[in-house]
């Protein structure tokens, strides 16, 4: 069986920058569990996982535009500083989400102040070339639940 549209997928993956510096890996958890076709992961990725078996390692490299886009230098807001969630205290450079009309945000602290905090609204990762080192653990078809919900459920999916 090979990774196909409406195949759930659990994987691991290491994820470098362009540097080849260590942003985030998976092996210290459960494995990523997300339903193939639906755009659970970035365009890049899924794009490289397409074909692939359980067992299969792999590196993968996605450019901006297939990742999280390019960055909006217009993107900086000033907020309430009440409506950051995630931590208590606040200093530049901490992300923060951001409840907004599009769901749930990362934002980055520019400079916080008594009442307001000025974000970018970018993604942390906006603009970076990201290289992504996987080794798929598992596939199976999804159940007709999933493929309506559009996600992958269960370990490493969606708990509902």
């Amino acid at each position: 069986m090979a990774i196909a549209k409406d195949t759930v997928v659990q994987f691991h993956y290491t994820l470098k920058d362009a540097d080849g510096t260590v942003i985030e890996s998976s092996y210290d958890g459960e494995a990523m569990a997300y339903l193939h076709g639906h755009g659970n992961i970035i365009p890049g990725l899924e794009d490289a996982m397409l074909g692939k078996e359980a067992g299969a390692e792999f590196t993968a490299t996605v450019a901006p535009e297939k990742a999280y886009g390019q960055r909006d230098e217009t993107a900086m807001q000033r907020v309430p500083i009440k409506h950051l969630q995630g931590a208590k205290k606040w200093k530049k450079g901490m992300v923060a989400h951001v409840e907004t009309e599009q769901g749930q945000r990362q934002v980055t602290v520019i400079k916080v102040g008594k009442f307001m905090v000025d974000v970018d609204a970018n993604h942390p990762f906006a603009g970076k070339e990201l290289t992504f080192e996987v080794k798929v653990e598992e596939m199976r078809a999804a159940t007709a639940e999933e493929i309506q919900h559009g996600h992958a459920h269960g370990i490493g999916g969606h708990q509902h």
